[in-house]
């Protein structure tokens, strides 16, 4: 995929919405702007933690459960498997 964007007031430019939705981008997510001296190539580095985290605390929020008893279950999975 192609597309070209306009860099707007202060350096800023909109990444179309196929991009953020394939890449899973969000408003303050980081990227990474690699200079290659004839242009510059700009790569989705999407903070898996933050969002990992916040998926976690909603579930639990949403079972009324702690993450001490998630962890729990968990672990008494494992000892199922075994």
């Amino acid at each position: 995929m192609s597309t070209t964007v306009q860099i707007r007031k202060k350096g800023t430019l909109t990444l179309p919405m196929e991009l953020r939705k394939r890449y899973q981008l969000e408003e303050g997510d980081p990227v990474t702007l690699i200079d290659l001296n004839e242009g510059v190539f700009l790569s989705p580095k999407p903070s898996v933690l933050p969002k990992l985290v916040a998926q976690i605390e909603s579930l639990c929020k949403k079972n009324d459960i702690s993450v001490a008893e998630l962890i729990e279950g968990v672990r008494t999975l494992r000892r199922k498997e075994e």
